[in-house]
């Protein structure tokens, strides 16, 4: 079961992200995945490795949104995309060739997190910084942070 290898992933890319945050705590509501058809990731085993993983510390409480994406491919022949069917081989409608490139479906990327800054030096944990309420994609290491809005798709920590 290699989902609780991708969930480890997804932990350590998040707690990279986390990192960059200090001295103020992000408090995550949800973490937005996308998940392409021909990775072999079962979204059911994976919703199941992040909650028992997030049960408690900083994640407790923060979901997991599981996005699919298609398996699709491109015909080298006449560039038409098509949806591949391991019932065909997986060989194009159009010219019935082999499946040669593939545009989407590999993807397994957060694709953003939605979340609010906490400031640990607040009295009152309930008060936030309007300004720090966010749903931004998570930087990968060593990257700039992205703009508030960004939703750049980004690759998990391996």
């Amino acid at each position: 079961m290699h989902e609780v290898d991708m969930t480890r992933a997804l932990l350590l890319s998040l707690q990279e992200w986390r990192a960059g945050h200090s001295p103020q705590e992000p408090r995550v509501s949800t973490v937005h995945l996308q998940v392409g058809a021909f990775t072999c990731v079962e979204p059911d085993q994976l919703l199941t490795t992040w909650r028992a993983a997030t049960q408690a510390g900083w994640l407790a409480g923060a979901e997991l949104a599981i996005e699919a994406l298609p398996l699709v491919g491109r015909c080298l022949c006449c560039s038409a995309t098509y949806s591949p069917l391991a019932a065909q081989a997986y060989r194009s409608p159009c010219c019935d060739q082999p499946l040669e490139e593939i545009v989407q479906g590999r993807e397994l990327r957060i694709r953003s997190v939605d979340y609010v800054l906490a400031d640990p030096e607040r009295s009152d944990p309930g008060q936030r910084d309007p300004e720090a309420n966010g749903l931004v994609a998570v930087p990968p290491t060593g990257a700039a942070p992205p703009a508030a809005a960004s939703r750049q798709p980004l690759p998990l920590a391996r």
